[in-house]
């Protein structure tokens, strides 16, 4: 069971990787304005900065979460649980606040959260279990 969370926490990582792409390296394409509904290219150009410092936010939530993968899997299970939590608790925290700041969020707030989620609950179970 731990096995199954760390490869939920895996995925959840990988999607936040995806994010960090889309909003630190493809916020200005037509393609990522579309994602996010940003309108135009201007305003994509006004909003870049933000957009970039946000993108690193979500690549340093994967990475916090691969590095306690990679430490649970080398044996060290304390610290390496401790930053999976961490990473994938703070993944959920972000979508909760999203979906609270605006409901019209919802779906985006969905994707963001759904796999974390999984991976806190079955990483718990399988952490209480070994």
């Amino acid at each position: 069971m731990l096995i199954a969370g760390l490869v939920l926490a895996a995925a959840a990582a990988a999607f936040h990787v995806f994010i960090f792409a889309l909003e630190s390296l493809k916020w200005t394409e037509p393609e990522t304005r579309k994602i996010f509904g940003v309108a135009s290219e201007a305003d994509a150009i006004t909003m870049k900065q933000l957009a970039f410092n946000q993108g690193f936010y979500n690549l340093f939530l994967a990475l916090t979460t691969l590095f306690g993968i990679g430490f649970t899997m080398f044996g060290f299970v304390t610290i390496g649980l401790t930053l999976v939590f961490a990473g994938t608790g703070m993944m959920l925290a972000a979508a909760l606040v999203l979906v609270l700041a605006d409901r019209t969020k919802a779906r985006a707030a969905a994707m963001q959260g759904t796999l974390p989620l999984l991976a806190v609950v079955v990483t718990a179970i399988g952490a209480s279990l070994a």
